[in-house]
């Protein structure tokens, strides 16, 4: 007995000496490594990188955004088959331990001593879903003892902070499970195409066994493997009580089916994208953009966009294919690839976007025309006609040449196919709302996959005539009608010390003599633009400019008035709008609304102000209230107006006529710059504008009798086309205090029995012209007027009152 006492008091004192050294060592590796470590209380503010929606103005999405695609689901939403499927895999005393498990603390050594007698230096973890947390958002994956003993302190805080269900959360919302999927949620998309409650017990499972290894357990490549984790999952859920067997034996007779996400609904605007984003990204940063979660519903108006993108295509390539065939795209040697020629094109990339053309290769060639294979296998023919504007066949094409081809549809189905080339030349197209400056669609060149340079917004050009009415606009301010006479004779510049003398001449080297403002603008008259510059001043063109955003690298010198200053083509297209919208100030947007991650609004796109007056209860039956409108006034609405009634004439009998059989109220102005470098067409109606540039990325002439009349003009008339098809003409908006008087299109006077075109004509109160006033001679009198002497610089024309309605 004695010897069995001593015995126990040598235990105890031995234990309790254990304990101590243990408590000692506790103490301090807490000391030790409890310093410095992360702040686990920023877990309680989780906001995970998620993806960045951008979506068009139907809902349908453009793009997304994303450093990692992660969908966050709160715990709250997620079915119990796929929680319990997670802890029976991972952790299946997680609602029981403190952090972590020395249970399996214990049984892992056990298991890595006998792992290490054999040769086997791959130790099995025992790391608890906290532990997991700890690791994944506030240490690294080193493999050493010192992060371990970290990960395990702040454990061990974290349950002390934290409920298990918040712990859960963050660990199902943050893990990696393969193929890109942060989270279940995106992993059941990605494998299944289910969203979690969709997803059936072997599903679950199966996700259940992805953390260990992703990869290794990915069904595509390692089937068995897969079917073999799922498996060990489904057991250890039967065997801890989660599932009864039944079940279980069901689940492991279901064979994983992994399927593709179904194609989403996406709208195509690289261009609008692109731009979205940038502007994002000068606004937030790019972590809000690609970590933020944004929610962002665009401008963008998707069957505008397509029309447009099909305009502006349509036009690059018939311009392109006027300045002759360039040659294949490439070749296949037909007895080197065999049968496998469809696969070869396939793989082909051409470097641009197909848009609604195909790749084809071919086959044979004769005189009639050549046979065309495509990269589905399929066949046929293209006639000699459709290749004509190129050459003869056989003179062209050769068997085993790689061609793109337009396929178009006849009346009774059939299909036929033209000759097409990617076009050298480029250009943009933006549409726009004039009263809110919403832009429906915006394309910056021809294919984005061969450039993403935007040249509606990036590229600065110059705007040749179309900059013009701003320079009519500044004589309409300063008293000038568009009845009043401006001289078209040779006109001589001295442009200083040193510089040559400047003659400015017009588009048609001839000279018209005394001739009405609203007739210059339509025929688009440089030297009268010119000689009304140089009456006004350059400062109240430039003036001008700078309130309607066109005055970027604008100078006083007289060639400006001229468009020798450049413009992006969003801009010019702006300050077209706000001559349609009476002279309110827009700014472009591509936003209607942006929400965060949580819903909540961030920025709204239309500023419009609140009107207390409209919150009642029933119409009292008295005036409406008056709407408040935020929009500076940079333009008097009368003025604005009479700009545009000279802008429909354009249309009507001017340099825009291309655009008048459309038989809708339009008006519009081309411009082309020196040397046809630039082509522009810039046109509205009453609740639209579309604006049309195109020219080489290395401006260079693009030829004779080519402009905005020729080049720019067809696209704008395609596309306004397919936008107006079945809506029903709108009047252009008459703003009060503007009197319509029936004048003399050509002389400006009042009409007469020798009168061939009337129309009615804008003017302020009291300046409309009178019975015996002076007037243009008309075009066809004075053809090769020689010199004149105008009106004195600076004077302001004379008015009259009086004239017919």
């Amino acid at each position: 007995m004695r010897v069995l006492t001593r015995l126990l008091r040598w235990a105890v004192g031995g234990s309790l000496a254990l304990g101590a050294l243990a408590g000692v060592a506790v103490i301090y590796v807490l000391q030790v490594y409890g310093r410095d470590l992360p702040d686990y209380r920023q877990l309680a503010n989780y906001a995970p990188a998620i993806v960045s929606r951008l979506h068009a103005g139907d809902g349908r999405l453009l793009v997304e955004y994303a450093q990692e695609k992660r969908v966050l689901v709160p715990i709250s939403a997620m079915p119990r088959n796929l929680t319990e499927a997670f802890i029976s895999a991972e952790d299946k005393n997680f609602y029981h331990h403190f952090g972590i498990d020395p249970i399996s603390i214990l049984g892992a050594s056990v298991s890595n001593v006998g792992r290490l007698m054999r040769g086997n230096t791959r130790f099995l973890g025992a790391s608890t879903i906290t532990q997991q947390v700890a690791k994944n958002f506030l240490l690294t994956n080193e493999r050493t003892l010192p992060r371990k003993i970290k990960e395990a302190i702040l454990s061990l805080r974290i349950e002390r902070t934290y409920g298990k269900d918040k712990i859960l959360e963050l660990y199902l919302n943050e893990i990696y499970l393969g193929r890109g999927s942060y989270g279940v949620a995106a992993a059941a998309l990605n494998y299944f195409d289910k969203s979690l409650t969709e997803l059936t017990l072997a599903e679950a499972a199966f996700l259940a066994g992805l953390p260990q290894a992703p990869s290794r357990y990915d069904p595509v490549g390692n089937a068995a493997a897969a079917r073999a984790r799922r498996d060990y999952v489904i057991d250890r859920m039967e065997i801890d009580g989660k599932i009864d067997a039944a079940s279980a034996a069901e689940a492991r007779a279901q064979p994983i089916e992994v399927r593709r996400r179904g194609a989403t609904e996406f709208v195509s605007a690289d261009y609008f994208a692109d731009e979205a984003r940038r502007r994002l990204v000068a606004a937030f940063g790019e972590d809000v953009l690609y970590r933020g979660g944004l929610s962002v519903r665009t401008t963008l108006d998707a069957r505008i966009q397509a029309i447009t993108d099909k305009a502006l295509r349509d036009g690059l390539s018939a311009y392109d294919r006027s300045q002759g065939w360039r040659g294949a795209l490439g070749r296949i040697d037909l007895a080197e690839a065999g049968d496998a020629w469809p696969e070869t094109l396939a793989k082909l990339d051409l470097g641009f976007s197909l848009g609604g053309w195909r790749r084809a290769i071919v086959l044979e060639t004769a005189a009639a025309g050549v046979r065309l294979g495509f990269d589905d296998g399929t066949e046929a023919t293209m006639s000699a006609e459709a290749m004509a504007w190129a050459g003869q066949p056989r003179e062209i094409l050769s068997v085993g040449d790689i061609v793109v081809v337009e396929p178009a549809t006849g009346a009774e189905g059939s299909v036929s196919y033209s000759l097409r080339q990617e076009p050298e030349v480029e250009g943009a197209v933006v549409a726009l709302d004039p009263h809110t400056g919403r832009v429906f669609a915006l394309t910056g060149g021809f294919s984005f996959q061969r450039s993403s340079f935007n040249r509606a917004t990036q590229a600065k050009r110059q705007p040749g005539s179309s900059f013009k009415p701003f320079v009519y606009l500044a004589a309409l301010e300063h008293g000038y009608t568009p009845s009043s006479i401006v001289l078209d004779a040779p006109l001589v510049i001295d442009q200083g010390p040193g510089l040559p003398l400047w003659r400015p001449d017009n588009y048609t080297t001839r000279f018209y003599g005394p001739t009405t403002l609203r007739v210059g603008v339509e025929r688009s008259r440089n030297v009268m633009t010119v000689r009304l510059a140089q009456e006004l001043g350059m400062e109240r063109v430039v003036d001008v400019a700078r309130r309607f955003g066109i005055a970027g690298g604008l100078g006083t010198n007289l060639a400006a008035a001229l468009g020798s200053n450049e413009v992006d083509l969003l801009s010019l297209t702006a300050a077209y709008g706000e001559l349609v919208n009476g002279g309110k100030r827009i700014e472009p947007t591509l936003f209607d609304r942006l929400q965060d991650r949580f819903g909540r609004t961030i920025a709204i796109g239309e500023q419009r102000a609140t009107c207390p007056s409209c919150q009642v209860a029933a119409y009292d039956g008295g005036q409406p209230p008056a709407l408040p409108d935020p929009r500076a006034q940079i333009e008097d609405p009368r003025i604005a107006y009479q700009m545009v009634n000279i802008l429909t004439g354009v249309v009507e009998r001017g340099t825009g006529r291309a655009a008048a059989g459309l038989g809708v109220p339009m008006g519009g102005k081309t411009g082309t710059s020196n040397d046809v470098k630039d082509a522009w067409f810039v046109g509205f109606t009453p609740d639209l504008v579309l604006g049309v540039f195109v020219g080489y990325d290395q401006p260079r002439p693009m030829g004779d009798h080519q402009g905005g009349a020729t080049l720019a003009a067809p696209i704008f008339v395609e596309a306004m086309e397919g936008i107006l098809k079945d809506t029903k003409p709108v009047p252009f908006r008459v703003p009060p205090g503007v009197q319509l008087v029936r004048v003399d299109a050509e002389t400006g006077g009042l009409p007469n029995a020798d009168t061939q075109s009337v129309i009615l004509e804008a003017f302020l109160p009291g300046t409309q012209p009178a019975r015996n006033a002076v007037t243009a001679a008309r075009p066809s009198d004075s053809e090769g007027y020689g010199s004149a002497s105008s009106r004195r610089a600076g004077s302001r024309p004379a008015v009259s009152s009086g004239g017919l309605y």
